[in-house]
């Protein structure tokens, strides 16, 4: 039987069993043996990780052509209006090539939101708000070239679900198995 895990990875983590000295790692919070990350959040980013012991699954959450949905919660610096998101929603020009479209809409900071460890920096001059965007591919560190390629660097990164698993009152540095 498969096993599915679901992981609030915290800021700061990284996203690999191996232990890298100074750093935290899934090793940290999760002893299971035999399950593996089903995708990565780098260590900056924060939210929901998919764990599984097998590799077809794994295939299936990772694989773009499966066309898994991944919706992110992301706090920018600045103020988007609505060509930018419309710019998001069209696919934005990166590097490696055009990013497929995407949903994207301004959002109030998710009521369930924890504080950051260490807390997001402030800067009086310079408003932040909230977007949520939702993909369907996943090239690497794509939610912050995004909005950075719209002129809204992002400040702080969180993947609420993928596909139809979510947060849903998973505290950061805990996890659920799924029966």
């Amino acid at each position: 039987m498969t096993r599915l895990l679901l992981f609030n990875k915290p800021y700061g983590v990284l996203c690999q069993f191996r232990a890298v000295e100074g750093k935290p790692s899934l090793r940290d919070f999760i002893r299971q043996p035999g399950v593996h990350a089903a995708g990565r959040l780098d260590a900056d980013s924060e939210g929901l990780l998919v764990l599984t012991d097998d590799g077809r699954e794994q295939h299936r959450i990772t694989d773009p052509r499966h066309k898994l949905p991944k919706t992110y919660y992301v706090q920018v610096e600045g103020e988007p209006d609505d060509a930018v998101l419309i710019s998001l929603r069209k696919g934005v020009t990166l590097r490696d090539g055009i990013t497929l479209p995407a949903e994207a809409a301004r959002t109030d900071p998710p009521d369930w939101l924890w504080p950051r460890d260490p807390p997001v920096r402030f800067r009086k001059s310079i408003p932040t708000s909230w977007i949520r965007i939702a993909l369907r591919e996943g090239k690497n560190h794509q939610v912050r070239r995004m909005t950075a390629a719209v002129g809204y660097p992002t400040l702080r990164l969180i993947r609420y679900s993928i596909g139809e698993w979510r947060l849903d009152g998973l505290m950061p540095g805990a996890w659920i198995e799924l029966l």
